[in-house]
């Protein structure tokens, strides 16, 4: 039995994918493919997902192309609860609400798991990581799955180099039609979408500070930059700080940023990005926010326990904190992340090429059933180009190919 918040509210989640789906091409033409080859026939596939209207076609895709499908969130505040009720008027099993505790969150991980499933899609690690932990006797089942994000990613290799992994997992987050486009101009697009909706206020003269500058960095000082900003960006890489000289960013240290900053967002997987001696150095204003996966790259513990009063921002994901020399930082979406917390995530077209690979690599994963290592597999180049040609085809255009000529010039050394 599904878990949600209001099953009421179905027709208005009705309402939100029917958009979605009238702008995701690739996903409409790989169903073609799934209900003529049923590639999921008779397969269980828990996935831990952002519950909202893209996410809510890749999972009906997936159901038919003849999964039975468990589906729970990956963060406390990004599912939707109309979406949520109107996968489960579908006939499909849900587990998640907006706004759960810990203790619910993880529940709902579980009751997902519970169908024994032969396939996780995860965003994050978190039902890879429960599996590992405290439900190992449901892990003989798996066939493998697949992984959406950077931090779940990092996860995964850490628990590959401990000899812990016990099933193949498919990196999706580093295709090149997943991260050059879901984390550069996906995530570009949308964290400035929920801090716009959550402050309303202007970003053209402002001084924004860019923690990290991997492919979601990259999009964020980006935007940042042609919505008018002022862009600092700090790294530990030096290499990817060079580079961030190079695109035109002034680079420091986040001590050095912290005085200077009026917006900073944190995009870099790690915790402990931005913690006391930052919030006391800030200017009065500062509004923080987070766009990696966990809430801890921004110490809002330290802030919810060492603070002068809290006081509410302009709605109710906006908290302000006054500090101790007087001034007020304001964080948003509680330090989780706010392209989700805030507003509907990553564009409809941009979620259309990540879920296409996504369900490309998961029937990957079924067709290689017990022919996979216990690691993190790359997604086959077969599958991105196959992506990229399906994209390219739904925007009518074409590229050109090679000749027999080139063809033997490029891959000879005696010519």
């Amino acid at each position: 039995m599904s878990e949600i918040r209001d099953a009421s509210l179905a027709p208005a989640g009705e309402r939100k994918i029917a958009w979605a789906e009238r702008y995701m091409p690739l996903l409409a033409s790989i169903e073609e493919d799934f209900v003529r080859d049923r590639p999921f026939a008779g397969i269980k596939i828990a996935a831990s997902l952002h519950i909202e209207a893209k996410t809510a076609r890749f999972c009906r895709l997936m159901a038919r192309g003849g999964a039975e499908m468990y589906v729970t969130g990956c963060n406390p505040l990004s599912t939707q609860d109309d979406v949520a009720a109107a996968l489960a008027a579908g006939g499909m099993e849900v587990y998640s609400w907006h706004g759960c505790s810990a203790a619910e969150y993880e529940r709902h991980l579980a009751l997902a798991l519970a169908c024994r499933p032969d396939v996780i899609i995860d965003d994050g690690g978190d039902l890879v990581g429960l599996l590992h932990t405290h439900l190992r006797e449901l892990i003989p089942g798996v066939i493998g799955g697949c992984e959406e994000t950077t931090t779940g990613v990092i996860r995964l290799r850490a628990m590959e180099r401990e000899g812990e992994l016990r099933f193949p997992m498919v990196d999706v987050n580093d295709a090149r039609c997943k991260h050059f486009f879901d984390n550069r101009y996906g995530t570009g697009q949308s964290v400035w979408d929920g801090i716009n909706r959550a402050t309303n206020l202007v970003v053209a003269g402002k001084t924004v500070v860019v923690a990290g500058y991997g492919w979601c960095g990259r999009g964020i000082a980006l935007r940042a930059k042609g919505l008018g900003a002022s862009v600092i960006v700090t790294e530990i890489d030096p290499v990817k700080a060079l580079e961030a000289v190079m695109d035109g960013y002034r680079v420091m240290t986040m001590d050095e940023a912290a005085p200077l900053g009026d917006l900073f967002v944190t995009a870099t997987g790690c915790c402990g990005v931005i913690t006391e001696r930052h919030f006391l150095r800030m200017k009065d204003g500062a509004v923080l926010c987070n766009a990696g996966h966990f809430d801890v790259e921004v110490d809002v513990a330290w802030l919810e326990n060492h603070n002068g009063g809290v006081s509410a921002g302009r709605s109710d994901v906006t908290q302000g904190y006054r500090l101790a020399n007087g001034r007020t930082v304001f964080v948003l979406a509680a330090g989780r992340l706010v392209n989700l917390a805030s507003g509907d995530g990553h564009p409809v077209e941009i979620m259309d090429m990540s879920f296409a690979i996504q369900a490309l690599s998961a029937r990957y994963v079924v067709e290689h059933k017990g022919r996979l290592a216990p690691a993190v597999v790359a997604v086959p180049d077969a599958v991105d180009y196959d992506v990229a040609r399906r994209a390219l085809a739904a925007k009518s255009l074409a590229i050109d190919t090679l000749t027999p000529e080139q063809e033997r010039y490029i891959n000879s050394w005696n010519v």
